[in-house]
């Protein structure tokens, strides 16, 4: 699914043709996409909300309205653009909001997983997740002592949303790569070092994403390029950048999960 870069791009795309414009009439499509309020007031609620800001939280779109916040998460296929107004909605749009500038924004999403939230209370949504990475306030030492907090194996500790926010399967797998760390080990046993390691390759990963468009592999959105920067993630066979030794592909965490066998030692 979209990760942090792949939202941060989208994000960043929607902004300047989203702030500033008003909502003035919204249709649900699958009623299933809104899940909260109910798909019968999403309309009423949201029609002549000013757009005043795109943000990105971890994984969740937000659009900052002038009375509520609107949440959308992606999941697994989920993608947002922008169109004329008369266009006819497509084969997998669930959610259009026509906008009062003659256009609509639409949620198109294959899998039906996406979802909306239309909330005054955006703590209801987002609250229990972990700290941006990016956050000045989220430091290699807040970093090493929530990994000692935990003492769990690194690969799904890392996808866990509550512990840190925004990293997912790809950027994972490119993170402990760069920092040398094998993903079963147990977060406790990973050395002051070893984190330090670990919080740089992660802000350096997700930045090349985010300065790439993110990555496109098998979803939606397929606007970036970050797929050809790959040292690990499905990369299977082919020889790491770093010492030439074939990637392999294990599953940690019911996850496909790529490493090298030499430069991540389990120890």
């Amino acid at each position: 699914m979209p990760e942090l870069p792949e939202v941060e791009t989208i994000a960043r795309n929607l902004r300047p043709q989203l702030v500033g414009r008003t909502i003035i009439s919204a249709q649900v499509l699958w009623p299933r996409t809104i899940e909260t309020p109910s798909a019968q007031q999403f309309p009423e609620m949201i029609t002549g909300q000013e757009i005043l800001d795109v943000r990105r939280r971890a994984k969740y779109l937000h659009v900052v309205l002038f009375t509520y916040h609107l949440f959308i998460h992606l999941r697994m296929s989920g993608d947002l653009t922008t169109k004329p107004a008369d266009t006819d909605p497509q084969k997998h749009d669930r959610l259009l909001l026509f906008l009062s500038d003659n256009r609509q924004l639409a949620f198109n999403d294959t899998r039906k997983f996406g979802r909306a939230w239309l909330t005054t209370h955006p703590e209801d949504v987002i609250g229990h997740l972990g700290p941006e990475p990016f956050d000045p306030a989220f430091t290699p030492d807040v970093l090493f002592q929530k990994l000692r907090e935990k003492n769990r194996q690194i690969k799904p500790l890392l996808l866990d949303q509550g512990f840190l926010a925004g990293l997912g399967n790809i950027y994972t797998d490119e993170s402990l790569h760069l920092s040398r760390i094998h993903p079963l080990r147990l977060s406790g046993t990973i050395t002051k070092e070893e984190t330090l390691r670990l919080f740089d390759a992660i802000r350096v990963v997700l930045q090349t994403g985010i300065d790439h468009n993110g990555a496109s592999i098998d979803w939606v959105y397929r606007g970036g390029g970050f797929q050809n920067h790959f040292r690990a993630y499905d990369r299977t066979g082919q020889p790491c950048p770093a010492c030439g030794t074939p990637i392999q592909r294990t599953i940690v965490g019911q996850r496909g999960t790529h490493f090298c066998p030499n430069c991540q030692k389990y120890r």
